[in-house]
């Protein structure tokens, strides 16, 4: 899940509110190359009666490209992360201001002050811009801005500077956590997952709802002969941005969480 530390559309106290409202009883807030919002989702958290798994949302390095990767049971806070972190979110603000530099060559009236407007304190991202592009009257929508400008290959869209997954990985193992490879829908085959694992992939998001039904048993059934830990969710930024990713739609059963806590314990005594 996702709030206003990246970019989502409600603050992270009021994230793990809405779980709590949907009866969601473990949430893990998932951000973009940040760990600001864990903070207050842990003490909502305390509050409702909703376990809160600390974790974000790195962008990768593969064969094919980027990929976006999920780090589960991170501290809220911990420096060598946080240091990637920094470095991380600088990126993303170079790379919306050579947006911005793009759109304004095609003749968009658009500054990086607009963009700051919707992104706040926020890891800035795409859907940052895309909202300023409304909110100017640019387009009419966000889906409307990814499709003629901020869409892979569209007229303003910018590649990513990526880190490669074996060094996140490390990192994310480091700090005492797991890794799941998100969301990679026809991504997902035997010699992709086995490659990604030599790079300290623990994990595959199993479902998300973008996951059809038979593509989400096989992908399960894969997890499971090769060994690798089933994560999944709404991956949710709120409402508005995706109907079909409501609260409660996507649950795991909780015994795939129990089996992420097994592999971080078994890791915790190997180093003790």
């Amino acid at each position: 899940m996702h709030s206003t530390a990246s970019d989502g559309v409600l603050p992270p106290g009021l994230v793990v509110q809405r779980a709590w409202e949907a009866g969601l009883d473990i949430i893990a807030l998932t951000d973009h190359d940040t760990l600001d919002g864990l903070t207050e989702a842990l003490e909502a958290g305390q509050r409702l009666g909703v376990r809160v798994i600390c974790g974000c949302e790195f962008s990768v390095r593969v064969a094919w490209g980027e990929m976006h990767l999920l780090g589960y049971f991170l501290p809220p806070a911990h420096p060598a992360i946080e240091r990637f972190l920094i470095d991380a979110r600088q990126m993303r603000f170079d790379r919306a201001r050579q947006m911005v530099e793009s759109l304004q060559a095609w003749g968009v009236a658009i500054s990086v002050d607009d963009v700051l407007a919707e992104a706040g304190d926020a890891s800035i991202g795409r859907p940052h811009v895309a909202r300023a592009l409304v909110r100017l009257g640019k387009v009419p929508d966000v889906a409307t801005a990814f499709d003629e400008f901020l869409g892979l290959g569209r007229r303003a869209y910018v590649e990513k500077v990526l880190p490669d997954l074996a060094l996140v990985a490390d990192l994310v193992h480091g700090a005492g956590g797991l890794v799941s490879a998100a969301h990679l829908r026809d991504r997902a085959n035997r010699t992709t997952l086995s490659r990604l694992m030599l790079d300290g992939l623990d994990a595959v998001e199993v479902r998300h709802p973008r996951h059809p039904p038979e593509f989400t048993a096989m992908l399960d059934g894969l997890a499971g002969s090769l060994g690798l830990l089933r994560t999944g969710g709404t991956d949710w930024h709120g409402d508005e941005r995706d109907p079909a990713c409501h609260l409660g739609a996507w649950a795991v059963p909780v015994e795939w969480v129990m089996a992420m806590e097994a592999r971080v314990a078994s890791r915790e005594s190997r180093v003790w």
